[in-house]
């Protein structure tokens, strides 16, 4: 799953120079968190979020007046506040490793830039969560099975075969996913998604897998 495929294209961007109160009116019109910066030519220099915004902002504990305020907020421009040099993506590099530097470095999106550090898009962690939904199939209902299996080969192939087999009916998978045991790499989780069956197949179905496999749950959404 690459980037290039999820990400947010037509990015809204500002330069250097803007005042930070206009960033900050652009962020809540658009409702989004944050805004690349880029130069003249469209090149990523910065990022300026929601937060960088508030921290900049006054307390409502100063003392300045109002035409003070409006003064100094106009003066602070997004150069000021933003985040130089930031992290960045580029359309070819996979959505899974995007998430995993977005989690390492506790931020909620990243810019994607070409080959000239040009911005062409934006990953956020709301496009992560839409990714992961579809790829799951979740919104299609059904039931997700997980499954506790040894690394051995065949072992993934005779679950599937069984849950599509005569002896099930033929349960229909939408989705399906494995990961290594974190303590035993002998063994691997699987979770596997199927479309919805009647309540007298799901009986049957779930007795049978459950009879030949190590289950570790089953849940009708």
């Amino acid at each position: 799953m690459l980037v290039g495929d999820w990400m947010r294209e037509g990015v809204t961007t500002v330069t250097e120079d803007v005042s930070m109160t206009k960033a900050g009116r652009i962020m809540h019109q658009l409702n989004i968190r944050r805004l690349p910066v880029v130069d003249a030519e469209g090149v990523l220099s910065g990022i300026v979020t929601e937060r960088d915004i508030k921290a900049a902002s006054p307390s409502k504990a100063t003392s300045l007046d109002m035409y003070e305020m409006s003064r100094l907020l106009s003066e602070i421009k997004v150069r000021d506040i933003m985040t130089a040099k930031p992290l960045r993506l580029r359309p070819g590099d996979t959505v899974e490793r995007a998430a995993a530097i977005m989690r390492d470095n506790k931020v909620g999106g990243l810019p994607v830039v070409d080959d000239e550090d040009r911005v062409v898009g934006i990953l956020t962690d709301t496009d992560i969560f839409r990714l992961f939904t579809t790829v799951s199939g979740v919104d299609l209902g059904g039931i997700q099975l997980a499954a506790r299996l040894p690394m051995e080969k065949g072992k993934l192939k005779q679950l599937i075969d069984d849950l599509r087999g005569e002896e099930a009916q033929g349960a229909r998978i939408v989705s399906m996913f494995s990961h290594l045991d974190p303590v035993d790499e002998t063994m691997r989780t699987v979770y596997i998604r199927i479309l919805p069956v009647t309540e007298a197949e799901e009986y049957r179905l779930k007795d049978f897998i459950q009879a030949r496999h190590q289950l570790l749950y089953w849940v009708k959404d």
